[in-house]
């Protein structure tokens, strides 16, 4: 058997335990500290996305302070329990690679829609929807799968960097303070901040070594929070307001209700769901050298489908892949899945926990933009890899990567490009990563299968599997460079 590649040529990775154990470092466990400091690292990553969907639908239905706060709760919690089903799994479930589940930022303007048209019992009729649209997900799992031979390297290229460009504009706003009609947003203070949390980081990690390399990303948003506190960046009254427990009480809201319309809508959100996800297992294969075949994309849905079917009777949404958290595993390296399901059991303490989960809420939108900024850089360099390995110089496969990323950041580019559009299509269109996944499948098809053709180089080989080399992870310090879930 070949040796097992490492992330880098001149550096060997911090899990490549020195002793002869034969399990892949996806499968290996950490001592306890430092599984659990990293397993933190990566709910610091992901928390203000987790908490952000409830914070805009509770709102926007009808929902008072209160019962916001309880939804933000029931998020942290299931959230958890869908990292726990992807990492550790049990029969047929779950990817079992280090893959973070939260919260779809793709359910949102669907379900404020549906909630906004019946006021707060609107919350009852989009669980009832997400429900049936989780187990109908759950059933075409199987088949959902096999979509994976049309992901070559020339797809998943495209798709990698396109999850990380579309993360951008997520680091970008919480860099400017987050809430466009605040006061401040874009303020010099507060994008310095971003600034400085991003040079803290960056410093971090070229003169530490070792673990402390490893958590630098953590190290700097802690250092960020304590350089904001003399500056009033940072809001200690949710600490004051928070309880000890609270237990997300099944169905707070009442029985889920069951409505067509709303299903069929939530049916739509839980494909985008299955597709991004699907492109982001493939992209995590790649960085921790175990790719993503069919076997391993059929587990990861069953995983995502699963947590959402369970995630209402929590009173939270639906779950699906959380892309910044995969620009975490390559910029530290750390590939344990272990390590996450740490995360995982930690959401789910902070869901049980108001208090704890307002201490992770003290790091301020810019803090956590800087630090993002050099997450969702190293997604969007490990897709420029890939593409390396996509033979681009061969048939077409330079115009099927112009054209997917070119209509991937319509949405980016021009936010109101599609507003003519009806509202349920708006759904896919909205996201990049979907319609530029399309588009990339699609063109390889009639540029390297369709006609006769035949395979043409790398870009025309179908599977995860595809016999070109993987993409290495980014180098310990990648290209700086969400939409988030």
């Amino acid at each position: 058997m070949a040796a097992e590649p490492r992330l880098s040529k001149d550096v060997p990775a911090p899990d490549e335990i020195p002793d002869q154990d034969p399990r892949h470092p996806v499968d290996r466990t950490l001592p306890p500290f430092k599984m659990f400091t990293s397993g933190l690292q990566h709910v610091a990553a992901m928390y203000a996305g987790v908490v952000a969907p409830p914070m805009i639908v509770g709102p926007a239905v009808g929902l008072n302070a209160r019962d916001t706060a309880f939804l933000m709760g029931a998020s942290l919690f299931t959230a958890g329990i869908a990292t726990l089903l992807q990492t550790i799994g049990f029969w047929k479930v779950g990817a079992r690679l280090p893959f973070v589940n939260g919260v779809s930022f793709a359910g949102v303007t669907p379900m404020v829609a549906i909630g906004r048209e019946r006021g707060a019992e609107g919350i009852a009729v989009i669980f009832g929807a997400i429900i049936v649209a989780s187990v109908l997900g759950f059933v075409l799992t199987p088949y959902f799968s096999r979509l994976v031979r049309f992901f070559p390297p020339v797809v998943t290229g495209t798709v990698i960097t396109l999850i990380g460009v579309s993360l951008l504009p997520v680091a970008f706003n919480w860099s400017q303070g987050g809430d466009p009609t605040a006061d401040g947003y874009g303020s010099m203070r507060n994008i310095g901040m971003a600034g400085l949390t991003l040079l803290i980081v960056l410093v971090l990690r070229k003169v530490l070594r070792g673990f402390l390399q490893q958590i630098a990303i953590l190290l700097g948003l802690v250092a960020g929070t304590v350089v904001a506190v003399p500056m009033n960046m940072t809001d200690f009254d949710a600490i004051k307001d928070a309880g000890l427990v609270g237990f997300p009480t099944p169905f707070h809201f009442g029985a889920p209700q069951f409505e067509i319309a709303a299903i069929i809508s939530m049916c739509i959100v839980m494909l985008v769901c299955m597709t991004e996800s699907t492109a982001d297992m493939l992209a995590l294969g790649k960085i921790v050298d175990r790719p993503a075949d069919e076997r391993v994309i059929e587990g990861g849905l069953r995983a995502d489908t699963l947590g959402s079917a369970i995630s209402p009777l929590f009173n939270g949404f639906m779950c699906s892949a959380f892309a910044q958290n995969i620009g975490l595993v390559a910029m530290t390296k750390v590939r344990s899945r272990f390590v996450v399901a740490a995360g995982g059991g930690i959401l789910v303490l902070l869901g049980l926990c108001p208090v704890l989960a307002s201490v992770i809420a003290l790091v301020p939108l810019p803090v956590l933009g800087g630090a993002g900024i050099v997450l969702f850089g190293s997604v969007a360099a490990s897709g420029i890899q890939t593409l390396a390995t996509a033979a681009l110089e061969k048939g077409e496969n330079a115009l099927i990567v112009a054209a997917a990323v070119g209509i991937g950041l319509i949405p980016i580019a021009a936010p109101e490009f599609y507003h003519a559009f009806p509202k349920d299509l708006l759904v896919v269109l909205d996201s990049g990563i979907s319609t530029g996944c399309v588009v990339a499948i699609v063109l390889n098809l009639a540029f390297n299968h369709w006609g006769g053709k035949g395979s043409s180089g790398e870009g025309g080989r179908t599977g995860a599997g595809a016999d070109a080399p993987a993409a290495p992870a980014p180098s310990s310090a990648p290209v700086a460079r969400q939409r988030n879930r």
